[in-house]
């Protein structure tokens, strides 16, 4: 299998789609997978490591949900002819087709890339980055490139990798609806003419489907945008700031946070501007961790 063969293999991961909803389970396991075949671990797992590590980074990086199901890439990822899994033939099967979970913790399954794939892998450093760059583009914003890569023992030092295009104009377009100020907490620091830290945050992620438009788009300080980004926060229908229970601290969590909490947005200066309600509930299904605190 050539090179371009093995990125297209990964470009199209058959994952599930279904109006915006976020399915990371492959792209994350993939990551998983190819930071452990780069530190040297072998190239089959066992499910039970697999559970576990995979299991933190949906908690991280997946929308909530009550069960993470980390049996679900791991069986279905044979599939894309990747990946293989050891002692199928014992796992029993669900009415879908899935492997029961006990199962694969019983039996000790381990599942990894195939033979060739694996090779190709260790062998060309540069393509497993490709790859792991092509996942994180297409499935994560990029506040959190740097932490899911962190989760998964990986460093990026390739140079001129394919990223993603956005639309250039999208950024100007939502600092000028929002008069250079972040939605937030009102920030707004230049040098000269440029404003600085200040940056065109997607309510509905551009991996997910969401436009290049500003009533899908917030003017948020780097660190409101980080925030918003991982579900520290939320808006309500009345475009209110919801701090997330599960959100806490100490230095700064009261200063940057909690403060704006049942706060309104710092509107933008039309009202055909406003956040449109179906990119803010799903922000709120896909990405806002827990529930929101009382107000």
């Amino acid at each position: 299998m050539d090179r371009e063969s093995v990125l297209e293999k990964f470009k199209t991961l058959n994952l599930f789609r279904k109006d915006g909803v976020r399915a990371p389970h492959k792209p994350l396991l993939v990551i998983l997978a190819i930071g452990e075949l780069l530190r040297g671990k072998g190239r089959l797992l066992p499910y039970s490591e697999i559970d576990t590590k995979l299991g933190k980074l949906l908690s991280e990086y997946g929308p909530r949900r009550t069960s993470q199901g980390t049996q679900y890439p791991f069986w279905r990822l044979q599939n894309d002819d990747i990946w293989i899994v050891s002692d199928a033939k014992m796992v029993r099967r669900t009415g879908s087709g899935d492997a029961f979970k006990r199962d694969l913790i019983d039996y000790n399954v381990h599942g990894g890339f195939t033979k060739e794939m694996a090779s190709q892998l260790q062998a060309d450093p540069d393509l497993s980055i490709e790859i792991v760059q092509g996942l994180l583009d297409g499935h994560f914003p990029d506040t959190w490139h740097e932490d899911i890569l962190q989760s998964a023992g990986i460093e990026l030092t390739a140079k001129g990798v394919t990223r993603q295009r956005r639309d250039p104009k999208f950024r100007e377009n939502i600092l000028k609806a929002y008069e250079y100020r972040c939605a937030v907490c009102g920030f707004d620091v230049r040098l000269g003419l440029q404003p600085v830290a200040l940056e065109a945050a997607h309510i509905k992620w551009h991996q997910a489907g969401g436009p290049d438009v500003e009533v899908n788009g917030l003017a948020l300080c780097s660190l409101h945008h980080k925030l918003f980004d991982r579900g520290a926060f939320t808006l309500s229908d009345e475009l209110e700031i919801l701090v997330s229970e599960n959100a806490h601290g100490s230095a700064g969590f009261q200063e940057w946070l909690m403060r704006f909490h049942g706060e309104k947005l710092n509107f933008p200066q039309r009202q055909t501007y406003y956040p449109s309600a179906d990119y803010t509930h799903w922000h709120l299904n896909e990405v806002f961790q827990g529930d929101y605190r009382e107000r």
